[in-house]
Parts: structure tokens; C-alpha cells; sequence
């Protein structure tokens, strides 16, 4: 079985669309992440996120359809992610998991996730 798919399954889409909306609260009251998020408004971000999440954990491939294939390093080359950010970015992920009832094995894969997107992420010193 495809680990994601057991993801989705078992997170289950109102727990992603929290986990969005979690992680852009954290972005909100984070001066050094909201450098990455230039727009005032969050909600479309979030929206993004929420569909990449349903998608990447096995879900409705909603955001290809929308928006393609997601190439997160290249539609994020534009800003500087060093270690630091990259552990700004964690720490709001890992704070809005941290919301959810989640199963200890769900929330180990998921955050093994995390850290391998975060750390391929980085394109500075």
C-alpha cells in the first residue's frame, strides 16, 4: 500500500484543510516565513497548500489539475530558503500538526515528509 494513500485515508480532508489553515496562522505571526508570502491575503496560499496537501498524501489531484505539476523547488526559487527558514517553515508545520489528534505512525510519516520537502527546499547558504 502506498504510505500517502494510507495518509489521506487516515488524516482524512477536514483534518488537511486544518492543517493548512494551522500552518498560515503560524506564517501570520511569523515575521521571517511571511517574507515568503508577499500577498496580504493568506487564504489563497492556504488554499494552495490544502490542495497540494490532499494530493501529495493521496487524495483528489485537484491542485495538477488547477495549477499543474507542482515543481515546489522551481515556484520557490524566487526567495532566498536558507537553514534558517527552512526551520521557520518546519516549526509552523510541526506546531500545526501539533493541533491535530493525529495517529503516532500518521504523524511520523508525515513529518518524515516535511523534513525531506524542507531540506530539499534549501537553495542558499
Amino acid at each position: 500500500m502506498n504510505p500517502f494513500q494510507s495518509i489521506y485515508e487516515a488524516v482524512g480532508e477536514d483534518n488537511l484543510r486544518k492543517l493548512a489553515a494551522g500552518f498560515y496562522q503560524e506564517v501570520a505571526k511569523n515575521e521571517t516565513l511571511r517574507i515568503l508570502y508577499p500577498e496580504q491575503d493568506l487564504k489563497p496560499a492556504e488554499r494552495r497548500l490544502f490542495l497540494f496537501l490532499l494530493q501529495v498524501f493521496g487524495g483528489p489531484q485537484t491542485y495538477s489539475e488547477e495549477r499543474g505539476h507542482p515543481r515546489l523547488r522551481m515556484r520557490h526559487l524566487q526567495w532566498k530558503i536558507d537553514g534558517k527558514m527552512r526551520n521557520h517553515w518546519l516549526n509552523a508545520m510541526i506546531s500545526s500538526m501539533d493541533q491535530l489528534s493525529l495517529e503516532p505512525e500518521v504523524r511520523e510519516l508525515m513529518m518524515n515528509y516535511f523534513v525531506k520537502v524542507a531540506n530539499h527546499m534549501i537553495n542558499h547558504e
